[in-house]
This record gives structure tokens, sequence and C-alpha cells, in this order.
């Protein structure tokens, strides 16, 4: 991932925040010789030795996973927000651009089965179901058929994190009066995610 110095994020703490909020990845991986992605939501957890890992499952019938055992090597991209910025919110003449943030983490893959499988699962339903359900659903709830049949077409992977990648591209390039005057003109867009990078650069003016 290529990050200039001065959008490099390093701030692990909000690393991992953009991950637990924005938990819908992209996991690239090589199959075949080629670069292979499958969208899905991954979740984070970090152990007590602060070692991460990413949990989630795919479906069996994705030849993705076939190679975890022969290339182990996977990417896992975060998307967080992000908006286009025009150039005619500078005081001076430039060329527009797109301001984001995005975290690349990359890891060693293996397969997880049985019993861990199931307590992800059942880990992963509840925080989304307590999140936008108005009466959420817990996983023991559902029927013990539907479940043997939803195991046997998954594949559920573990991913132990060893590089840790971020970008925070906020106009930090930029002079304080067109700093603030992005803000301002984000602040009245409905596009992308306008309002919330406007957020994020006031945060970053404070810190």
């Amino acid at each position: 991932m290529y990050v200039p110095k001065h959008y490099e994020e390093k701030d692990l703490y909000q690393i991992a925040a953009l991950v637990k909020e924005f938990g819908f990845a992209t996991l690239v991986s090589i199959v075949d010789g080629l670069p292979w992605a499958t969208h899905m939501p991954l979740e984070l957890a970090i152990d007590k030795e602060g070692v991460w890992k990413l949990h989630g499952h795919i479906a069996r019938a994705n030849p993705q996973w076939r190679n975890f055992k022969e290339q182990p090597d996977v990417l896992a991209i975060f998307m967080g927000p992000h908006s286009y910025v025009s150039p005619s919110w500078y005081d001076q003449k430039n060329v527009p651009t797109w301001n984001y943030k995005a975290v690349h983490l990359s890891g060693k893959v293996s397969i997880i089965e049985g019993e861990a499988l199931e307590a992800m699962l059942h880990k992963m339903m509840h925080r989304y179901e307590t999140i936008h359900a108005e009466k959420p659903l817990d996983y023991d709830e559902l029927p013990k058929e539907l479940l043997d049949k939803d195991l046997r077409g998954i594949v559920g992977i573990e991913i132990v994190i060893h590089k840790i990648e971020a970008a925070s591209k906020l106009s930090q390039n930029r002079n304080e009066v067109s700093y603030n005057n992005v803000i301002e003109n984000l602040k009245k867009l409905d596009a992308y995610d306008s309002k919330r990078i406007a957020e994020e650069m006031e945060k970053r003016k404070r810190i």
C-alpha cells in the first residue's frame, strides 16, 4: 500500500476502530497465479499479547479457500469513509482529489472448523443483530437443520496479521484556509461520505 508520510495513520486504536466499524472487507489472495478477491465481513480480535486476528467465512463453492494451504498469504482491505474534493475549494489553483480512510491488513490464513467455527458465527451474528435488528435473533434460535445445512456450505477462516498499513488522506497537505474551506464545503454535500470526512478533518484539527 503506497501511503505518503503525511497521510500515514499510525494510531493503532484509530486503525482498529475503522476495521471494526467498516467490517465488510475485500479479501485478496492468489488463485492459479492471479489475484482473487472476495467481499466478506471480517471480525477483528486482538489477544492479550497484542496479536491481531481476523475471523470470517466464505462459501465452500468459492475456489479461493482451496489455495490457502499452499499460499496462506492474504490481504484484507477495509475501506472507510471517502469523498471527492473539488479544487474550487482551495485558495489557489490546483487539481481535484479524493479524501479517504483505508486499512490494509496482511497475514497468514488458516481454516477453522467445528466448535471454533460455530463460536465465530455466533459472535458475528450477535454483533450485527444487536446493531441492526429491532428484535435481534440469536444464533441458537435458528433451526438446527438450517444451521447444519449452512455449515456444510461455508468455510471458516482465521487470519493472523503480521503487517498493518493505514491511510488517512484528509487534506493534510493544504494550508489552513484551504483546509477549512474543504471542511465547510464537504458539510454541504450529501454525496459519498462527505459529511463524515468533514468530521474526521475537524477531529484532526483538534489533535
